[in-house]
């Protein structure tokens, strides 16, 4: 059964609360991770039903912490949003390749968002 706990990965504090209040409010649990690097971490001592992440952070971006997280265990099947400015297309085969499950570009509609995940993880 899939966890309703999701990881939001964003280097942007307002993109954070804004997924963590939306999802908030649907009776998720929002855990944020403020780059990739925190997002491995905190992925790899809980574990999430998804995971919502940015592309383009510093320390680790969002298709390496995709890359990453696919080689756990946990992770495998795991579904991965990827949440970016970044609308072309070879950046979303990029995503799609290192295992991205879907790509929502931002800025983000709230409904959008709240549909994605719970077609997800219910």
């Amino acid at each position: 059964m899939a966890t309703k706990k999701i990881l939001a990965v964003d280097d942007s504090v307002s993109i954070r609360k804004s997924i963590g209040f939306i999802l908030g409010q649907q009776g998720f649990e929002v855990v944020e991770a403020v780059d990739g690097a925190d997002g491995l971490e905190k992925a790899k001592k809980e574990r999430f039903g998804l995971v919502i992440t940015d592309i383009n952070m510093p320390n680790m971006d969002g298709i390496e912490l995709i890359r990453e997280l696919r080689k756990l265990p946990d992770y495998k099947f795991t579904a991965i949003i990827a949440l970016t400015t970044e609308n072309q297309q070879s950046k979303m085969m990029e995503g799609k390749a290192a295992g991205a499950t879907g790509w929502i570009v931002k800025p983000f509609d709230a409904d959008k968002l709240i549909a994605v995940v719970k077609k997800i993880i219910g």
